[in-house]
């Protein structure tokens, strides 16, 4: 079984940066896709971003429309973790951060994931 520790969320400023880590264990890292999704207070939990690696090389990222650009998730195998590295944020980003993984369906759906970080807290001040 997989478990995820996220890390690294806070308060920031509109326009400023923070690094959400998630630290995973319990089956071979580079076996399943990562995910970071969100969830806005009182809102439902939202897809994010999620890092697959290629039969090709390297690893195959896909983002929300409303991340892309700002946003970049990435993976450390050596580490065991993958990364969000958020830029630009803005008030709207405001949500708590989960990590997940494994998806039995959808790469962009919630309902697809079982394996769940317990989450961080990212607050954007206006």
């Amino acid at each position: 079984q997989v478990q995820l520790v996220e890390s690294g969320g806070g308060l920031v400023q509109a326009g400023g940066s923070l690094r959400l880590e998630c630290l995973a264990s319990g089956r071979t890292f580079s076996d399943y896709p990562l995910a970071w999704f969100r969830q806005p207070s009182g809102k439902e939990r939202e897809f994010v971003a999620v890092t697959q690696w290629s039969r090709w090389g390297g690893s195959m990222t896909y983002y929300a429309d409303s991340v892309k650009g700002r946003f970049t998730i990435s993976r450390d195998s050596a580490k065991n973790t993958v990364y969000l590295q958020m830029n630009t944020l803005t008030p709207e980003d405001t949500a708590v951060y989960f990590c997940a993984a494994d998806p039995s369906g959808s790469y962009t759906s919630a309902d697809s994931y079982d394996i769940w970080g317990q989450g961080t807290q990212v607050t954007v001040s206006s």
